[in-house]
C-alpha cells in the first residue's frame, strides 16, 4: 500500500458513497438490525441471513493463507468457506467481503477474497472492500468512538486507530481508510507513516494500550465435520422423499472430503 494508492480508494468510495449505503442499508433491512448498531459478532448475525439468500457459510483453515474467504454459487446452494487460518481481524472483513458477493451479483462466480498486506489494492474487488468497511464500522457509531479514543490517546493518530481496529475489531487498514473515508483525519503528511505498520508493531502497540492482541492470531476453526453431517441429513431425508438415491449421496460425500484435504493443502 502507497500513499498514492490510498488516495485512489479513498476518491474511489468517495465517489460510490451514495449508492454503497444503498447497499448497506438494504442489507441491514434483510436482516432486521438497525442500521446504528455496530456488528460486532458479524458472522452470529449473517449466517441465518446468508441461508436465506441460499448460502452455507463454513470456517475452516486453509493452507494457502493468502485467501480470506471462497464463494461460489452452484446451480442449487452457495458456499461461502471463511479462512481460519488467519487472523480474527481478516476473518471478520473476509465474511463482510462475501456477503457483498452473495446479496450482490454481479454474474455467477466463483471469488476469493484475498488477504496479503497489501489486499485493498484489487481495483475490481473495491466495491466490496468498501461495503465490508460500511458494514463493520457504520459511521455514527465510528466518528463517536473517533472522538472517544482520540482523547483517550491524547490526539495520537496512530493510538486511535489501533483502539479502533480492537473495537471493531476489523484488520489495522480497513481501520485506516476508515478515518480517511469519513475524513476523521486529514493528515496525509504523515499517511506514509501509517500506513508502513508491519503486524509484529501493531501487534506490539496494541499491547502497550493494554488491548487485545490475539485479535492478529488465527482461530483455527474447522466447521467441516458439523458441514458434512449436515449434508448427510439433508442427503438422507432427500434419499426418503425419493429425491435423491444413496450412490449419489456417497458421492457427494467422497467429492467434499477431496475438496477439504485439497484446501487443507493434505492433497498430494
Amino acid at each position: 500500500m502507497t500513499a498514492e494508492r490510498l488516495r485512489k480508494i479513498i476518491e474511489y468510495s468517495k465517489r460510490y458513497r451514495s449508492q454503497m449505503d444503498g447497499k448497506v442499508s438494504k442489507f441491514y433491512s434483510f436482516t432486521g438490525i438497525s442500521e446504528d448498531k455496530d456488528m460486532l459478532n458479524i458472522l452470529q448475525i449473517v449466517r441465518p441471513a446468508l441461508r436465506q439468500k441460499g448460502y452455507i457459510v463454513a470456517e475452516m483453515p486453509f493452507a494457502d493463507k493468502e485467501i480470506g474467504a471462497l464463494c461460489y454459487q452452484g446451480d442449487a446452494m452457495g458456499y461461502i468457506l471463511i479462512n481460519t487460518s488467519l487472523p480474527k481481524v481478516n476473518a471478520n472483513f473476509a465474511i463482510c467481503h462475501e456477503i457483498y458477493h452473495a446479496f450482490y451479483p454481479q454474474n455467477e462466480f466463483k471469488a476469493k477474497a484475498e488477504f496479503t498486506d497489501d489486499y485493498f489494492e484489487h481495483e475490481e474487488e473495491y466495491e466490496a472492500n468498501i461495503f465490508a468497511g460500511m458494514l463493520l464500522m457504520p459511521e455514527s457509531s465510528f466518528r463517536q468512538m473517533y472522538r472517544v479514543f482520540l482523547e483517550q490517546s491524547d490526539n495520537d493518530e496512530l493510538s486511535t486507530i489501533i483502539r479502533l481496529m480492537n473495537y471493531y475489531q476489523v484488520p489495522y487498514m480497513a481501520a485506516l481508510i476508515r478515518c480517511y473515508e469519513l475524513e476523521l483525519t486529514q493528515k496525509w503528511t504523515q499517511t506514509q507513516q501509517l500506513i508502513a505498520l508491519d503486524k509484529e508493531t501493531i501487534r506490539e502497540k496494541l499491547e502497550s494500550l493494554w488491548l487485545d492482541s490475539t485479535i492478529l492470531d488465527a482461530s483455527n476453526k474447522d466447521d467441516y465435520n458439523a458441514l458434512e453431517k449436515w449434508v448427510q441429513l439433508v442427503g438422507a431425508q432427500f434419499q426418503q422423499d425419493g429425491y435423491l438415491n444413496e450412490r449419489t449421496l456417497y458421492q457427494a460425500v467422497l467429492n467434499m472430503r477431496s475438496l477439504y484435504k485439497e484446501i487443507k493443502g493434505e492433497r498430494k
